[in-house]
């Protein structure tokens, strides 16, 4: 197997044993960044004497006994991460030349276990998207098919985990960005409970939504990534002080006896066939492996969707206010006067997707209209968040689609936003309620895709999802197969 197919678990054991040097598997990393980069454009910036600097230093920390898991893997991150001297764009030409004086939380724990970093990757401008297609860096492509989108707003997460450009990478997921992605790519992704991770130093697109996650080969890979960055964090009021538990030790416990959920209201007319195909094996595995299978009811979830696209724009509208070209990012140099500046700063900087959403939020916040569309949506918002809490009463984690088709081909829903929305429609809820969700490959479609089982847990529940994700990725072979390219 080639260096750049292996798992962190597979990787860290030639490390420690000293088969392999850290600078050996960077090298090969960065060789295979620049063999198939061209067609997939996974990356905004790679670093490659960085990360080689970094290598040397983790392979002296091996050498010296002072190494984990983590130490000498190398990673790359989602260009929403401040890191410290390295260019952050957040995939929009208003912070095209941005350098951040210090770093994201997550990632600091990360360098801290050695990690070592090959690069920042494409995304949707401001994780606005569901395709990666509102990147000002160009589209990324997925790997399983270079003419379909890879998902987004993680895209760049994912289609390098699917075209092995890094061992491991992180993402966001506000409304479903790491777990679509990785479904369209056929990796692991999990989005942890809202404040279980750190936001510190992750460029804010809805912060009462957003939160960090691992994608992952396979789900041991995204335990070990989640452990290492849970926890509190002072410097994030949202962080919860909770103990983070060891995830990797919750993995083999099987599911016989596990009742699992089936929402009703996920299995609807206009779901893929091939997606519904994959839902029922899914279900049968489980039932095979000693599960119960639970039908319930998330009956609010047809308005999660309206609710969502009113709370994260109105977020947005007032995360994005401080990019007015005085401080940081893109400044018009021809403007005479203040206002006419930071006009034409904006109208440069952002990209038309960010544009329509800073305007939808600015509209549900302008005086007379609060309380009919963002009060409201927090109100539903409520309504969505309990209809799980009495869901998890009867049953220990809910089965899902991840989205209602496979991926979809680039420019196919680009001009039709409420279509691009709809992708989402079984992720959404997960982030409005604030608990946790993962993907794991679970099947392909007729033409070759891949597609994703989600499993949705209590709120810090990601033990029992991680346990009943691994059981079913054991019992499969679904995450075994390799994107051709």
């Amino acid at each position: 197997m080639e260096i750049f197919e292996l798992t962190i678990h597979e990787l860290s054991d030639k490390l420690q044993r000293r088969e392999l040097s850290s600078v050996e598997a960077t090298q090969t990393m960065l060789a295979r960044i620049e063999a198939t980069e061209s067609r997939v454009n996974a990356f905004i910036t790679v670093t490659p004497e960085a990360a080689l600097s970094a290598a040397t230093a983790a392979d002296q920390r091996i050498a010296a006994g002072k190494g984990d898991m983590l130490t000498g893997i190398p990673l790359a991150l989602k260009d929403i991460f401040l890191t410290e001297g390295i260019r952050t764009t957040c995939g929009s030409r208003i912070l095209e030349n941005f350098i951040p004086p210090y770093s994201a939380t997550s990632w600091e724990k990360l360098k801290e276990r050695g990690m070592v970093l090959v690069g920042k990757l494409n995304q949707d401008e401001f994780a606005m998207g569901s395709s990666t297609e509102s990147s000002a860096y160009g589209v990324t492509r997925n790997p399983w098919d270079l003419e379909c989108i890879p998902g987004g707003s993680s895209g760049g997460s994912a289609a390098a985990m699917a075209a092995r450009q890094a061992t491991a990478t992180l993402g966001t997921d506000t409304g479903g960005s790491i777990r679509q992605p990785a479904s369209h790519c056929g990796c692991v992704g999990l989005k942890p409970t809202y404040g279980r991770v750190s936001r510190y130093g992750v460029i804010a697109y809805a912060s009462s939504l957003d939160q960090v996650g691992p994608v992952t080969r396979d789900v041991r890979d995204c335990a070990l990534m989640l452990g290492a960055i849970a926890g509190h964090d002072p410097k994030d009021s949202t962080s919860v002080d909770l103990p983070v538990p060891d995830y990797t030790a919750a993995l083999p416990g099987g599911v016989k006896g596990l009742k699992i959920g089936l929402p009703k209201e996920y299995f609807i007319e206009g779901l893929d066939s091939d997606v519904r195909k994959t839902m029922d094996e899914a279900v049968a595995t489980y039932l095979s492996l000693g599960a119960e299978i639970v039908d319930v009811s998330l009956p609010h979830t047809d308005y999660a969707v309206a609710c969502y696209y009113l709370i994260a724009t109105a977020e947005a509208s007032s995360n994005l206010a401080r990019y007015d070209g005085v401080r940081f990012g893109h400044r018009n140099r021809d403007a005479r006067g203040l206002l006419e500046m930071y006009c034409k700063s904006r109208a440069e900087g952002f990209g038309d997707e960010v544009k329509r959403r800073i305007m939808l939020g600015t509209y549900a916040l302008s005086s007379g209209y609060y309380d009919a569309y963002y009060l409201k949506a927090q109100k539903v918002r409520t309504l969505i968040r309990n209809d799980f809490l009495t869901a998890f009463e009867k049953v220990d984690l809910i089965l899902a689609p991840v989205a209602p088709t496979p991926a979809f081909k680039i420019g196919e829903k680009v001009n039709d936003p409420l279509q691009m929305y709809l992708s989402d429609i079984f992720t959404i809820p997960v982030n409005l309620a604030g608990t946790c969700g993962i993907s794991v490959p679970a099947g392909f479609s007729a033409t070759g895709l891949p597609i994703g089982l989600q499993l949705i847990g209590r709120p810090f529940g990601e033990e029992a999802i991680l346990n009943a994700a691994y059981a079913f990725e054991q019992a499969t072979e679904w995450h075994q197969r390799k994107a051709q390219i």
